[in-house]
């Protein structure tokens, strides 16, 4: 090993040795499952958000699409040929098209029953493939029946943080995902503020438009802090924090914008708070965190939560539990 990667990493453990859980005696940081427990089960699955529950997280994250016929969809992408089987279905080989610069079949030429063919895979390098093509892609509806009947077996609730995929892009193709999204929360009793619902995105545009409409936490997702908003709304990576506090109740930061690549912690969460915004992380994955700072994935995420961010996004919602469990019992 390298001497600066030595001494990187020295650094690293003595910071983390000197920093208090700055929250611990004002609030639990919640624990989001990143489409659900994709750390060990193919993503965006019913089987890898049950099992996110199963493991302890207290909200689970669906990320939507849209389908031809109008339905939201639980995927990350709406090009379907990196997490599905889609490319060995005879069936839809006429469907692939150009779109941008990539070639790929897309949810929106695809109907929900279509969908419901097609099987998920694991996609992360290094991950099991043990469990490629057993799971179907869940509905938005599907995954929140899930929740439901689980709160209910396990007698805790459990919270819905779904994310708004490229609404400009399906609003052009005549899908009003706001008015869907409204809907859907409406007609599942979850438009109310005690609802353990988030919502977020990228495009502040959706968000501008669901505030006042809604009556759950809005989310402005960012991975710098600079950028601005073009006038149509759409997602530029920086948006000034005053700006975003007009519109949005809380702040999903990229991690880099609290502890930067080299280390050095920033005043991002406190700045945030001083806007009454609450911070969530992204994303944390035991299985790929940055060597150069840390001896493993727990002891980078041990650091943010001691710096007093207010809830994280996970890959594995089983460690992330067991170590904000611990700080919380730290604190007495």
């Amino acid at each position: 090993m390298k001497r600066t990667k030595v001494l990187a990493k020295f650094l690293g453990l003595y910071f983390i040795s000197t920093v208090t859980y700055a929250d611990c005696q004002q609030h639990k940081s919640i624990v989001i499952a990143h489409r659900g427990a994709s750390g060990h089960l193919p993503e965006h699955t019913l089987a890898a958000f049950k099992l996110a529950i199963e493991m302890g997280a207290d909200y689970v994250e669906p990320d939507l699409v849209v389908t031809k016929d109008g339905e939201f969809i639980v995927r990350h992408e709406h090009y379907l040929s990196q997490t599905t089987d889609v490319v060995d279905k005879p069936e839809f080989r006429n469907r692939k098209r150009k779109l941008g610069d990539r070639s790929d079949w897309f949810s929106e030429d695809f109907t929900v029953a279509e969908i419901a063919s097609l099987r998920t895979r694991q996609t992360f390098r290094g991950r099991s493939k043990a469990h490629d093509g057993r799971y179907p892609i869940p509905t938005f509806q599907q995954v929140i029946d899930l929740v439901r009947q689980e709160s209910e077996r396990l007698g805790r609730p459990i919270g819905l943080y779904p994310e708004t995929k490229l609404p400009g892009h399906f609003q052009d193709l005549g899908f009003d995902v706001d008015d869907m999204l409204v809907s859907i929360l409406d007609e599942n009793g979850l438009n109310e503020p005690e609802a353990k619902v988030f919502i977020q995105s990228f495009e502040p545009g959706i968000l501008k438009s669901l505030k006042g409409r809604v009556k759950v936490p809005l989310v402005q997702l960012v991975s710098a802090v600079e950028d601005q908003v073009d006038k149509g709304g759409n997602y530029q990576s920086n948006i000034p924090l005053a700006e975003l506090s007009q519109y949005a109740d809380g702040v999903g930061a990229i991690k880099w914008l609290i502890v930067n690549q080299q280390g050095k912690s920033s005043d991002f969460v406190s700045r945030a708070k001083s806007l009454d915004l609450f911070v969530h992380a992204w994303t944390f994955r035991e299985d790929a965190y940055p060597q150069k700072l840390f001896s493993n994935g727990e002891e980078e995420l041990t650091l943010f939560l001691k710096l007093g961010i207010d809830g994280f996004f996970t890959d594995f919602p089983d460690t992330g539990v067991s170590i904000r469990d611990a700080l919380i019992d730290e604190c007495g």
